[in-house]
């Protein structure tokens, strides 16, 4: 009987297409400022409050009438008599008259007839915790306005702090915090479970038996889709039978947004991963033309009224952690509520070295960005190492993904696209 034949390989930009086909922002919740950090707004965030609300202190120092010292020197002071203080957090007692001032701290509420700060540092007052002087010696020169944030200056009751689809990261949890927002509607993290397959497998830290690895695929997989902005679960060790793949993934499937499966995915005699899509829901891509990654599936299925994708990734964890940037993290984007899929940066890259494509897929070389000598706002690439789809050393090494046309051999100097997968200087 002759073998069934294989379906044609997919390109890339294809192959998203169909991944990203029908992919929405996942329900909206309403959810705690503390719980907020890293989850995508649903809606538009209008300020309940002026910032600041009053003028205040930007120093601290002296409030004082400008006028009075416009003219002070280190050479011809101006003295004024201090009538007290005021401290952050406690609205003035008294205001300040001509020939006055009160010793104030950075926050504190400008009191009535001040309109400028004199620093504690242009004075003659003590620094640090100290008695409130009954007199000051004002040794440079200040004008209406200097050293005081007015009301308003920052933010007007009403206006708009952040737009739908903001990312709620630690600038915009301040800005929220700082304006009273204490509850923001956001869309809720999606949800993963991750499946390595394979009877091979052993958790790091077990001891190795014969023919058995490390299973590193499930720990990258988990700490990539975290990074992305995922609930992660871990669902532990399918062994090489359809039966246990099944029961893991229908397990998964009722909990998960998204089921991301590592090897088993290609066409062995002990590959079930096709089979078990083919069982929970529907197989919508199979084999993609790229290196690494060539094994890929990605199925629809439902569960409890909710849609859940699932990604049959290749075993080799370089192909893994390859496919998941390509294919799964731009889905967990757009369930995240982010509008854009693709982050990553994007830019052209010169070669540093001769390197070669593969026939008929396009070719994802690991390699090293550095700044290029000859073009101050350019980088070169070199490649991080060892090309193998399990050769984990050279991904470590790498910060950037280039993409290498198929069949081509590329002298050094040619420009490629590249996409930087973290900073060039980590």
């Amino acid at each position: 009987m002759p073998a069934p034949e294989l379906p044609d390989l997919i390109p890339l930009d294809e192959a998203q297409r169909r991944v990203l086909e029908g992919v929405s922002p996942l329900p909206a919740v309403t959810v705690d400022l503390a719980a907020a950090d890293g989850l995508v707004l649903a809606a538009p965030v209008r300020s309940p409050l002026t910032v600041p609300t009053w003028a205040n202190s930007a120093m601290d120092g002296f409030a004082v009438v400008s006028a009075d010292v416009a003219a002070a020197s280190p050479a011809a002071p101006v003295r004024l008599r201090v009538l007290g203080e005021v401290p952050a957090g406690r609205a003035p007692d008294a205001g300040v008259a001509p020939g006055t001032a009160l010793r104030i701290m950075t926050g504190a509420m400008m009191p009535a007839g001040a309109d400028a700060v004199v620093p504690v540092e242009d004075t003659d007052a003590s620094h640090g915790a100290s008695e409130v002087p009954d007199a000051v010696a004002i040794r440079t020169g200040v004008r209406a306005g200097d050293n005081v944030r007015a009301a308003g200056t920052d933010v007007r009751e009403g206006a708009l702090l952040l737009e739908r689809g903001r990312a709620c990261d630690p600038a915009a949890i301040a800005l929220l915090a700082a304006t009273g927002v204490a509850r923001v509607e956001v869309h809720r993290r999606p949800r993963v479970a991750v499946i390595s397959t394979g009877d091979e497998l052993v958790p790091p830290g077990e001891p190795l038996g014969p023919a058995q690895i490390h299973d590193a695929n499930s720990l990258s997989l988990a700490a990539q889709a975290a990074e992305a902005g995922a609930e992660v679960r871990r669902m532990g060790i399918a062994r090489d039978t359809l039966p246990a793949l099944l029961a893991l993934v229908r397990e998964a499937v009722a909990w998960a947004d998204i089921v991301i499966l590592s090897g088993g995915v290609s066409v062995g005699a002990h590959d079930h991963v096709k089979a078990a899509f083919e069982d929970v829901g529907t197989l919508s891509l199979w084999r993609v033309a790229i290196k690494p990654g060539r094994p890929f599936a990605f199925a629809r299925a439902a569960s409890g009224g909710h849609a859940v994708r699932l990604f049959g990734l290749p075993g080799n964890p370089v192909s893994v952690f390859v496919t998941f940037e390509l294919f799964v993290r731009p889905v967990l984007r757009l369930l995240a509520g982010h509008p854009r899929a693709f982050d990553r940066p994007v830019r052209m890259a010169r070669l540093a070295e001769p390197m070669r494509g593969s026939a008929g897929r396009l070719n994802l070389t690991r390699v090293v960005l550095a700044p290029d000598p000859e073009h101050p706002d350019g980088v070169i690439a070199r490649s991080s190492g060892g090309q193998d789809s399990y050769m984990l050393a050279s991904l470590a090494a790498a910060n950037a993904l280039a993409f290498l046309p198929p069949g081509a051999d590329l002298p050094a100097g040619a420009e490629v696209v590249v996409w930087e997968m973290r900073g060039r200087d980590t």
